[in-house]
């Protein structure tokens, strides 16, 4: 059984996660995950002698919460949960972590890493671009990402609306960002 610290910005990257939140757990917090194991085991909200063994902590708003994430470790009659947590929302402050998240932390921050491509002063055409940007994401092993991009860019209606495509997908750059830029040469090596 652990007990992690994390940061709220932490609980904003865990966008395919869920688990519930009890807020204002001051003092000793394995006392306060033994508790809350207790309990649910006793409500039959835990089933088939499994608990929560591995917890976060973090802090907001001057409060310590406790985050008991769902795993599949983790038997639960999550119909019972919903209404122990409404029941019980007064004493522990029990919530979804999304809507923890989307409530208090401003939502879920998007993961998707865009890796920079020299697009800016080569061939203008859409598909020498889209090709371009498509290597570029397969080289940084986002083969699936490619796939997609290259799907929307054939859906879209105009030059411009493709060019924003790419640029949902990677950094458009001029190349001099890059370390193999020769600024003598005034071009990629």
């Amino acid at each position: 059984m652990s007990i992690k610290p994390i940061t709220t910005d932490d609980l904003r990257r865990m966008k395919d996660s869920e688990g519930i939140i009890f807020q204002g757990c001051g003092g000793n917090p394995q006392e306060w995950v033994d508790g809350i194991n207790e309990l649910l085991t006793e409500s039959k909200i835990l089933l088939n002698g499994t608990r929560f063994s591995d917890v976060y902590q973090f802090q907001h708003d001057e409060l310590t919460c406790l985050l008991f994430p769902f795993s599949n470790d983790v038997q639960l009659d999550t119909g019972k949960l919903s209404m122990w947590r409404l029941g019980t929302y007064s004493q522990f402050g029990g919530t979804w972590l999304t809507d923890f998240v989307e409530n208090n932390l401003g939502g879920f921050k998007d993961e998707r890493v865009k890796p920079d491509c020299a697009l800016i002063g080569t061939d203008g055409n859409i598909f020498a671009l889209s090709g371009k940007a498509a290597r570029t994401l397969k080289q940084n092993g986002m083969s699936a990402e490619a796939d997609e991009m290259i799907k929307k860019i054939m859906r879209s209606g105009s030059y411009e609306e493709a060019l924003g495509v790419i640029g949902d997908y990677v950094n458009i750059t001029d190349g001099s960002e890059s370390e193999d830029y020769d600024e003598g040469q005034g071009m990629s090596l």
